[in-house]
């Protein structure tokens, strides 16, 4: 777990201007992308946000200006896809951490070679950070398993392993993309409660769910497993995951070996990953309420209980098809915070590789639905509906119980405390497209 350093001093600024005013960016935080300028036939590369510009990572390996530990860093961050980079581990990815506040903290000697490398936000698009090749789906917010459990299970919301283990189920990697997505409303089989029989067409209960995600950084082999002591060195940092649910497919097809097609259709992430090193102010110690089951001997230790959590606000806008014609802002559904987490993300990795299961560098681990314990903070639709039951009314007199075609979900993620420079996930966005029926 990485301690507080001279890369997160709160007295540090950068000769980018952009990166001292309130931006998601500062030089506390230089989270990772892949991308390329917008329209352009140029090769995809890694990018370090800094301010509301991007050092871009091939042409400073060009340069050859750092040595080292940090050198091999740079180049592999300059590659097409970030697997190389998060694969070389914690220790090597903390030097190219300081080598970049070094070079990027105002006085630096290197502002004149490294500011013509710099390209605008503006003028770029991203692609995805790296292969998935695998994903993994928590279910780490007890007040989300509880509040969904109530709607099918009124006495008895929550099974009996939940506080025992952390549940999860294995997804669908090949439909996962970066902010900007724009899918189709999934077709699928569903029955009625009144019905005979199932029918198939097109999703009637589309629904967001508000979640982080957790990249792999250090792979490990088949039969390996992770201490729990040393899981968050097969970290790599974090992204902002709207994981799309089609409620109405989920209830028929979910028993008895869980979701299938009601949650592989779409999955959006946010394109900056920022790093655990950057998160080391933010993190907050970690304890299930007295009266639960302390986590069994292997999912425990002072380190985790201590700084397992992580303290990062969570927030879910939608902007529906006629607000973009009349120009109406998004509309805020809910705010919530990842300290919320039932489980911590040591835990998730410790777990998830505790059967000898291999774990490769860019697997995703999503954290599950983060909502809060107030029915304000919850992070699905579901839920702020009560199962569809109770309409949520919008300022231009729409309603939703779930999502119309046309609808964009915007989420928003960032950290703040004091003592510490606040620093942000940037945000993901994906939009609803009508069916395909034929």
């Amino acid at each position: 777990m990485y301690s507080i350093n001279e890369t997160h001093d709160i007295n540090l600024t950068s000769w980018v201007a952009s990166a001292n005013n309130g931006s998601d960016f500062p030089i506390q935080n230089l989270p990772f992308a892949i991308f390329k300028r917008k329209d352009s036939t140029e090769p995809l590369r890694g990018g370090v946000a800094i301010g509301d510009m991007v050092v871009d990572m091939a042409a400073l390996s060009d340069l050859n200006l750092f040595e080292g530990e940090a050198k091999l860093a740079v180049n592999a961050a300059a590659e097409t896809s970030l697997n190389r980079l998060m694969d070389l581990g914690s220790d090597v990815n903390s030097e190219l951490r300081k080598a970049l506040s070094n070079a990027l903290k105002t006085g630096s000697n290197l502002q004149s070679v490294i500011q013509p490398i710099l390209v605008s936000q503006d003028d770029i698009e991203f692609s995805m950070p790296c292969q998935i090749g695998d994903y993994t789906d928590f279910y780490t917010s007890i007040h989300h398993a509880t509040a969904v459990g109530k709607l099918f299970r009124p006495d008895n919301p929550l099974l009996p392993n939940y506080k025992w283990v952390p549940i999860g189920y294995h997804g669908r990697s090949s439909t996962i993309d970066v902010s900007g997505q724009m899918f189709h409303r999934p077709v699928g089989q569903t029955k009625a409660p009144d019905a005979s029989i199932p029918t198939v067409g097109p999703c009637k209960r589309l629904d967001y769910e508000l979640e982080m995600g957790a990249f792999i950084g250090k792979s490990t082999r088949i039969g390996e497993t992770i201490p729990i002591k040393n899981a968050e060195d097969h970290l790599f940092g974090l992204c902002i995951f709207n994981d799309w649910s089609a409620r109405d497919i989920q209830a028929w097809e979910y028993q008895p070996l869980g979701p299938f097609l009601a949650k592989n259709f779409a999955s959006t992430i946010s394109p900056w990953i920022v790093t655990m090193e950057a998160l080391a102010p933010f993190r907050t110690a970690f304890a299930h309420p007295e009266d639960d089951p302390a986590p069994l001997p292997y999912l425990e230790s002072q380190q985790n209980t201590d700084n397992g959590g992580l303290d990062i606000d969570l927030s879910c806008f939608i902007e529906t098809q006629e607000m973009r014609e009349s120009g109406q802002s998004m509309e805020r559904l809910a705010d919530s915070n990842f300290k919320y987490s039932y489980w911590t993300l040591a835990q998730l990795v410790t777990h998830h590789a505790s059967n000898g299961c291999a774990m490769r560098s860019g697997d995703l681990l999503g954290s599950g639905t983060q909502s809060g314990p107030d029915h304000e903070e919850a992070g699905s639709l579901l839920e702020l509906s009560k199962g569809g039951k109770q309409p949520i009314s919008l300022s231009n007199g729409e309603t939703r119980t779930f999502l119309e075609d046309g609808d964009s979900i915007i989420m928003r993620a960032s950290c703040s405390r004091e003592g510490a420079i606040a620093i942000g996930f940037g945000e993901v966005v994906s939009t609803v497209l009508p069916a395909k029926t034929s």
